[in-house]
This record gives C-alpha cells, sequence and structure tokens, in this order.
C-alpha cells in the first residue's frame, strides 16, 4: 500500500511508501510509575474529604486507581501541607527517578542499552527545573554527555506529540542513531488542597507516571550493524495540529495568590471544546495522506477524563471499542498527562492486535487549547 504523507518532522506534503527504508520507526516503548497506588475512595478517606460534591467527582470520573506520592503524615496522623518549594522537590526527585525507569524500560523493549542514545528529548510541566530534566538524566543515569537534549517543558497534556514531532525529526536528520524521547509527570507536585470545587476537578484526576520511547530512522542502503530491530515497530507518517485561540485559557498552570502555589485550572466546557475540535484537525491529518477515518485500524488517545475521552469518541463516531486502551489507562492511572497516550501504544502492543500495514491515530489534547494528532503505520 502507497499513501502519500508529510514529511517525519511535519514538513510539506510528499509521496511516502509505507515500505520506504528510510522510514522513521518507534522501535520500543516503556512506562514507569511511582510507587503507591491508591483507590479514589483511599484518596478521599486518606485527605480526609467529607464534603458530598467533592466525593461525588472523585467517585463517578471512570478511575478506579492512580499512582500518587500524598504529603507526608504528621504527628497526629494528618497530611502535612507542602510549600511550593516541597512540591518542586517533589517534583525533581520523582520525575527523575520516573523517567529514568521509563528509558531503561523502553531501551530493554528496542534491545538497546543506555550508551546507545544519541539524542533525549524530555517532556514535563508538573514542575521546573534549570538545569532541565534531560542534564539530571545523563547524570544520574551515566548516559553519553555528548548526547543531543531538549527540554519541553509547560506545554501540559498535549506536549508528547509536539516533542514526538521534534524527536522524529532529529532522528530522520541522523539516520542510524537512537533518539529516545521520554515524559516524566510527577503530577503529585502540582496538587493544591484547598476543598474547592476548582481544585477537586484536579485532585480527582490526575497520577503519576512516566513514558518513553526510542526511535531509530534506517541509514541509506539499509540498517547498520547494532541497530534495532524495526520489524513491529510503528512507523511516524506524519503530523497535524489545531490550536483553539479562543479557548486559550481553558487550560492553565498558573500562580494561585491565596495558596502561594501553582495550580492547574480545567474550564467545565473543556470536553465540549476538545470534542468539537476534533473532526477538523484528524481530517487534515487523513487527508493529506489520502486516507479516511475508516482506514484507521487503531486510535489512541489521550486519557484525559470520562467526558473528554466521550467527546472524542461522538464527534469521531469512534466505537467503545476503538479507545478501549484509553479508557483502561483512566481506569488504571488517571490523567498521566503528556505520557498517557504512550501507555495506551504500549498496551494496544502487549495486546498482539497490531498485524503489519495497520494504521493509527495518536491524539493528545492540552492548554491553548490544542489537539495534537500523528498518523503512524506499522
Amino acid at each position: 500500500m502507497t499513501i502519500t504523507a508529510p514529511a517525519p518532522a511535519g514538513g510539506p506534503a510528499g509521496t511516502a511508501p509505507a515500505a520506504t527504508a528510510r522510514a522513521t520507526t518507534i522501535v520500543g516503548v516503556g512506562t514507569a510509575t511511582t510507587g503507591d497506588s491508591y483507590t479514589q475512595h483511599e484518596i478521599l478517606d486518606t485527605l480526609a474529604i467529607t464534603d458530598p460534591r467533592v466525593r461525588s467527582v472523585f467517585l463517578n470520573s471512570a478511575i478506579e486507581r492512580r499512582h500518587l506520592v500524598l504529603p507526608p503524615r504528621d504527628a497526629g496522623g494528618g497530611r502535612v501541607p507542602e510549600a511550593q518549594g516541597d512540591l518542586l522537590a517533589k517534583h525533581r526527585r520523582h520525575a527523575v527517578d520516573m523517567g529514568a525507569g521509563a528509558v531503561d524500560a523502553c531501551l530493554k523493549d528496542a534491545g538497546l542499552s543506555r550508551a546507545d542514545i544519541g539524542y533525549l528529548c524530555c517532556v514535563t510541566t508538573t514542575g521546573f527545573l534549570s538545569p532541565g530534566l534531560s542534564a539530571y538524566l545523563v547524570r544520574d543515569m551515566g548516559l553519553p554527555t555528548g548526547v543531543g537534549r531538549v527540554d519541553v517543558v509547560g506545554m501540559g497534556c498535549n506536549a508528547g506529540l509536539n516533542a514526538l514531532n521534534a524527536t522524529a525529526g532529529w532522528s530522520a536528520a541522523n539516520p542510524g542513531k537512537v533518539a529516545v524521547m521520554v515524559c516524566a509527570e510527577a503530577c503529585s507536585a502540582a496538587y493544591v488542597i484547598d476543598g474547592t470545587m476548582r481544585t477537586a476537578v484536579v485532585n480527582s484526576l490526575f497520577g503519576d507516571g512516566a513514558a518513553a520511547v526510542a526511535l531509530v530512522t534506517a541509514p541509506p542502503g539499509g540498517d547498520e550493524p547494532g541497530m534495532p530491530d524495526a520489524a513491529g515497530g510503528a512507523r511516524v507518517l506524519g503530523f497535524a495540529s489545531h490550536l483553539i485561540t479562543d479557548a486559550i485559557g481553558a487550560m492553565r498552570y498558573d500562580w494561585d495568590d491565596a495558596q502561594g502555589k501553582f495550580s492547574f485550572y480545567l474550564d467545565p466546557d473543556v470536553p465540549y471544546v476538545v470534542g468539537a475540535n476534533a473532526e477538523q484537525v484528524v481530517d487534515r491529518l487523513l487527508s493529506g495522506a489520502g486516507l479516511r477515518r475508516s482506514d484507521i485500524a487503531h486510535w489512541l488517545v489521550h486519557s484525559g477524563g470520562k467526558k473528554v475521552i466521550d467527546a472524542v469518541r461522538v464527534n469521531l463516531r469512534l466505537t467503545r471499542h476503538d479507545l478501549r486502551h484509553t479508557s483502561g489507562v483512566l481506569r488504571d492511572y488517571g490523567n498521566l498527562s503528556s505520557g498517557s497516550f504512550l501507555f495506551s501504544y504500549e498496551r494496544l502492543l502487549r495486546e498482539g492486535a497490531v498485524t503489519a500495514g495497520d494504521l493509527g491515530v495518536l491524539m493528545t489534547m492540552g492548554p491553548g487549547s490544542t489537539i495534537e494528532t500523528a498518523l503512524v503505520q506499522w
């Protein structure tokens, strides 16, 4: 099958045979979480949340469990309030730890070693580090000190696909070398606990997690010795983006003067805004490749929340089966921010439902408000 698709780095459209030797391919995927997982009931009881309205938000979220690092206990058994400095330290500790775990799992999946990495792209929104997360991973993991690096900070839940675009571009420009992208979100380091409905929505949703992928572009003339086997990996065919400028403030992470902390805000209309714009960007992605939605075998959408998933499903005329991995990740982990779609990608591969030639769409949504998409083929 020959299709027309955008260039791997999001450049001008061109003819891209599905079996091209120069395809940029995802050759490994890995995930990691923090150690402790809690049910929604356990979180409510641990934080002594009794407000029936808040409890209803938690218990009707379609989330069963989430990995979190809860505040330490005080002498009376309650939870110690965490200042912004405490949260930043928590982010640094757990983003580095989870990020390293995800990278190692990804390398193992690809049959690679740490020394093979030529480029490292790190994504996070749940805390600020300077030097960035990439520098800490190079130091703590003993990665090559000459590795190319970039840190994508503050873009939110959509950022995994923005970063994948850049990583695929580096890979295409450096055939035969290994590029790794890792999304590490310590959402436990971004909570404000104040009993309001604004924070209740956020606190009911997010969990800690990291996910990584390794990409390789075959050099001219075929594989080099020592390159990972790309058979079974997804080739990255193109990207399409859509920024909903009228809803730029609908999802944001800004300073809360009353709490002395940064705080997430999610507008109640976010699911409807995303759903109403999903068709436009998906159809643009597919039309550039001469495809229709019915040609897509696999849909891997960001686990943004039950209403977001339902809005995307209805507007794109998908089935619940199409989004089974998206919903399953939400159920078992909550919203993992930028790495959520890669948890779904990993589940799809482990399921064994992919066959050679299958097409897939990856979709993430986040602040801006933004919808990012990618077209892949196995």
